[in-house]
């Protein structure tokens, strides 16, 4: 199953709150309650040097976090607090989710843009 393409707003000093319910072939959600995942939000590509920006794995910790509280539904949260979101310094970069099952099979569910709308507000 190739990654699901999806563009990331990111609105600089707000929570970011995705949720995304992961299902099979039948529309049957997954449980993925014993899963893990990592988010990464960088710059470019592995081969281009890049700067990473964020990393987000599970469990949530401090509003910022991947969480899987729901996953026995196939619901898989994407947080990141609004001090985190705050402290980014970039317009537009790249991103890749993936989680991995108990047996270690490693799914890229998404992968896609983020762009940062700048706050003005602080």
């Amino acid at each position: 199953m190739a990654a699901g393409k999806y563009a990331i707003l990111i609105e600089q000093g707000a929570t970011l709150d995705l949720e995304l319910e992961y299902k099979d072939s039948n529309n049957t959600p997954i449980d993925v309650s014993s899963y893990t995942g990592k988010l990464q939000i960088k710059s470019d590509y592995d081969d281009n040097s890049p700067t990473t920006y964020l990393t987000l794995t599970n469990p949530v910790t401090s509003g910022t976090g991947i969480d899987f509280t729901n996953g026995s539904s196939g619901i898989i949260g994407i947080k990141i607090s609004a001090t985190d979101t705050s402290n980014l310094k970039f317009d537009t970069a790249i991103y890749d989710f993936e989680i991995t099952d108990t047996n270690s099979i490693v799914t890229r569910l998404l992968q896609g843009t983020v762009q940062l709308s700048k706050q003005v507000t602080t």
